[in-house]
């Protein structure tokens, strides 16, 4: 099985990049899955129910999220609704959503599909760790191939959960900086991983905000709105493959320049 999982969509440049690309890097690289973390699509901050079926409708297998997950509450009845969506695990169980998901193609094994939160530095949410003993209890026995996207601030928090998890999935794979890390690599236990594969967005900015105002803000403590930024877009993600029984073969980091028409 061959995956790419694209980091946090920001705003219309990291819509439009995914939109744009996402059909022809998959037949390029020859893909199984394309997994999303699609957070932030909504103006920088949040998910609506268009955006995320147009993602469906146009090549993304699956969609991730993290601490923004309600900042949009109409995504409530996609997470309701669909099973290509998942609410982080170690969320409340009365939260909408699912705590993992089954994404399947034709002709292809199954790929299961798992998000956690971080707890340092974040808001607060229940143990990741029992979380994940939870899911993949259940989850285990539908699939070898599991895919869990650590949507977490320190990267102590994210590599805890790999070495944790080193062994019974397939990948680790880090959210929510937005910066990429460039500490890819397969564990003693056959999981491959990555702190933070980046963001799909402009990256001529600070973490996907107007540079200017952020700026102004940190050095003068006056509130702005922070405008998502439009330079400079990139899609970053990381590409894994893995053998029949779930174990990750190689991960390569993706990064790709791309002109938003």
């Amino acid at each position: 099985m061959k995956f790419l999982f694209l980091g946090d969509i920001v705003g219309k440049p990291g819509m439009s990049a995914v939109l744009q690309n996402v059909q022809r890097i998959r037949e390029e690289l020859d893909l199984d899955y394309v997994i999303a973390n699609a957070e932030n699509a909504a103006d920088g901050s949040g998910l609506l129910p268009k955006q995320f079926d147009t993602l469906i409708d146009n090549g993304v297998d699956g969609v991730t999220l993290g601490d923004h997950i309600f900042r949009r509450k109409d995504i409530i009845s996609s997470l309701q609704k669909s099973d290509r969506i998942v609410k982080p695990a170690n969320y409340p169980h009365h939260a909408a959503g699912r705590r993992w998901t089954l994404i399947k193609r034709s002709g292809r094994k199954p790929l299961g599909l798992v998000s956690l939160m971080g707890r340092v530095f974040m808001k607060p949410v229940d143990c990741p760790f029992e979380a994940i003993d939870d899911v993949l209890a259940e989850l285990g026995e539908h699939t070898d191939h599991i895919l869990v996207d650590v949507h977490a601030e320190a990267t102590s928090d994210k590599q805890c959960l790999a070495r944790y998890l080193d062994g019974r999935v397939t990948a680790v794979l880090g959210t929510h900086t937005h910066v990429p890390t460039a500490d890819t690599c397969i564990l003693p236990g056959e999981t491959a991983f990555q702190c933070d594969v980046g963001m799909c967005g402009p990256y001529e900015s600070i973490i996907g905000r107007d540079i200017e105002r952020v700026v102004h803000t940190t050095r003068t403590a006056e509130p702005c709105h922070f405008h998502v930024a439009t330079g400079d877009v990139r899609l970053c993600g990381a590409i894994v493959e893995a053998d029949d029984e779930g174990r990750a073969l190689s991960i390569e980091r993706f990064q790709e320049r791309v002109v938003v028409q």
